[in-house]
């Protein structure tokens, strides 16, 4: 990715831009993202694979962590599907260690998956759990994109409980508007980060 685009891609998001989040960080603790959207099928599980491309091809060491209990598919949008043996529910209830369940990219060696189980439910993963997870996951990476399930259940709780920042994908039809700003009204009503709005499928003719 060319230094202009590395650029824009922190301005936009908002991002850190200290020279010690590209690579390494030292002491620096790692930034947990949680992508979320309120509506299924608006493309936030493509979302987080693309972010995830893209800050490891800044030369940060990133990490996707799928939470979608039951209904796993971020391992396929990135690739992996065939190389999953753990997932985070083993971490979790199984005591298997995070290194032995991350998948790493052959194509972009900064860039590592923990995949969900396809077992389970959303009510199966508890927020304060994923919060301790993410304390060391921020000692291992620059960066951790949490996949959230969509809607405003359980899962979705659980996503936003450990995150540093929320983007909020939507596509620009009623119906995505609306479980969109559903999800910004819930947001307001806990101790969370304000969230920011990623518009996917945007047609300006329109």
């Amino acid at each position: 990715m060319a230094v202009q685009g590395s650029t824009a891609l922190r301005s936009r998001l908002d991002l850190p831009r200290a020279p010690e989040m590209l690579g390494r960080r030292g002491a620096t603790l790692g930034r947990v993202i949680t992508i979320t959207s309120g509506k299924g099928g608006v493309g936030k599980t493509t979302t987080t694979a693309n972010l995830g491309a893209a800050l490891a091809l800044l030369g940060c060491r990133v990490v996707c962590l799928d939470i979608d209990i039951g209904l796993r598919n971020l391992d396929i949008i990135m690739g992996f599907e065939s190389q999953v043996v753990f997932n985070l529910l083993d971490i979790l209830e199984r005591d298997i260690a995070v290194e032995d369940a991350l998948i790493q990219s052959a194509k972009l060696p900064n860039l590592f998956l923990i995949p969900a189980a396809q077992y389970g439910d959303k009510t199966t993963l508890g927020a304060m759990q994923l919060v301790f997870l993410c304390v060391k996951l921020r000692d291992m990476f620059d960066y951790v994109l949490i996949d959230s399930p969509a809607g405003i259940e359980e899962g979705f709780k659980s996503a936003t409980a450990p995150a540093d920042q929320i983007f909020l994908v939507t596509t620009p039809d009623v119906a995505a508007v609306r479980d969109a700003d559903r999800v910004v009204g819930l947001l307001g009503s806990v101790t969370a980060p304000s969230p920011q709005l990623l518009i996917n499928r945007y047609r300006p003719e329109l």
